[in-house]
């Protein structure tokens, strides 16, 4: 059986802009991530490497090291500054929402879900790059591995 990916309608969008998420929603290696995307975006503005602390924070240099890799690539790949909320904040950013579920798709390993999660916001070509990312923070968070 094979599986379409569905795009959704201008209604669709702006129904969902009308909701306010909260991280408690998302799986656990996708809420970690969107911690880590907010430490990091915390280190850029105060031009701080942050490797260290998410390292620790995280209990592995290469799951911090795919987190900065995967937020490096959003970063490269989205259409405009990604907005994320305070650390202290439950509650998602419109992006942070979409990029937890882009995550929670990757730990489904349906790109097909992927793919329907970043249509019509991030260009078709580049959302392979995304994939990749995504797939080696699951895969690092998946083995444990420091």
């Amino acid at each position: 059986m094979q599986h379409r990916a569905t795009t959704k309608s201008a209604r669709d969008w702006i129904e969902g802009f009308k909701i306010t998420p909260a991280i408690d929603g998302l799986g656990p290696i996708a809420a970690r991530f969107i911690y880590s995307l907010r430490l990091i975006a915390l280190h850029e503005r105060a031009r701080r490497d942050p490797v260290p602390e998410l390292a620790t924070r995280l209990g592995s240099v290469a799951v911090a090291s795919k987190s900065l890799a995967l937020a490096q690539s959003i970063s490269a790949t989205w259409p405009e500054n990604v907005h994320v909320s305070r650390f202290c904040c439950q509650l998602l950013t419109h992006d942070e929402a979409t990029i937890g579920a882009m995550i929670g798709a990757a730990c489904d390993a349906s790109h097909a879900q992927f793919r329907s999660q970043l249509a019509g916001l991030v260009r078709p070509d580049r959302i392979h790059t995304l994939w990749d990312h995504s797939l080696g923070l699951v895969c690092a968070e998946s083995s444990g591995a420091s």
